[in-house]
């Protein structure tokens, strides 16, 4: 079927069976970035379309830069499983999911092809500019669903996508020594760690006890936003990068 069927003109139709209405028939406010994690894009694609995996997403980028559609944006499609940013848990009824054709961490991780990125780039800035959707609610499944979910993972080139205008991102701050807290540390700067990774939207509780919740959260901030070093450790350079990202939303600039 032709791109008269899609909503993304640049777009292939090949439908999913795997999808159902969105709660209170809300409109997206998200997008969400997701790597297929199998050895080749054919077989993943096939999977996504087939009844008995219970998985689908809205668009399927393959590594040439070609995109297929999957499920129209109107209805609900499966990829984000059990997840949470900012308060809301069903992550499926209000985003927008693309998988992009990467073996990911089971497969060595390989870089993404530049003609893969210029074509989620285009769809990204496609489906964000109907849907008006902010610049921070273009995320990664990781974002979403910390220490279960790893895509699409530390090569994900995030800064190209802002570069591009999709995305919020501010430059790293560099690794260096200073202050650090991990897993095991309890008190005030922890409940501060805790407040604001909380404030930006991942799914923790502000207790003081930098648990293992809070090391997911941590680790899948860097996987993100500080990706030189991925270990879950709340550093000087992964603060800094928080409070500035922070800094620039639109809820907290004066």
């Amino acid at each position: 079927m032709t791109s008269k069927y899609c909503d993304y003109p640049g777009a292939r139709f090949m439908p999913s069976p795997n999808f159902g209405d969105r709660a209170d028939r809300r409109a997206p406010d998200m997008i969400v970035l997701h790597y297929t994690g199998m050895a080749t894009g054919a077989s993943a694609l096939e999977w996504l379309c087939r009844e008995e995996s219970q998985v689908s997403s809205h668009y399927f980028v393959h590594e040439d830069g070609r995109v297929d559609q999957l499920v129209p944006e109107t209805l609900r499609a499966w990829h984000a499983g059990k997840s949470y940013w900012k308060g809301e848990t069903d992550i499926n009824s209000c985003s927008i999911g693309i998988e992009i054709a990467n073996p990911g961490h089971p497969g060595g991780l390989p870089d993404f092809p530049k003609k893969q990125i210029d074509a989620v780039v285009e769809l990204c800035r496609d489906c964000g500019q109907r849907w008006s959707i902010a610049p921070e609610r273009v995320l990664a499944h990781s974002d979403i669903a910390p220490i279960r979910k790893v895509d699409p993972g530390e090569k994900f080139p995030w800064h190209v996508l802002h570069r591009e205008g999709v995305g919020h991102w501010v430059e790293p701050a560099p690794i260096g020594g200073g202050r650090f807290f991990q897993r095991g540390d309890r008190g005030q700067p922890v409940e501060a760690i805790q407040s604001m990774l909380s404030l930006y939207g991942y799914g923790i509780e502000v207790t003081g006890d930098f648990c293992e919740k809070t090391e997911g959260a941590v680790a899948a901030f860097q996987r993100h936003f500080r990706q030189q070093r991925v270990d879950g450790i709340a550093d000087i350079s992964t603060l800094d990068t928080l409070h500035r990202l922070l800094s620039g939303l639109p809820q907290f600039i004066a």
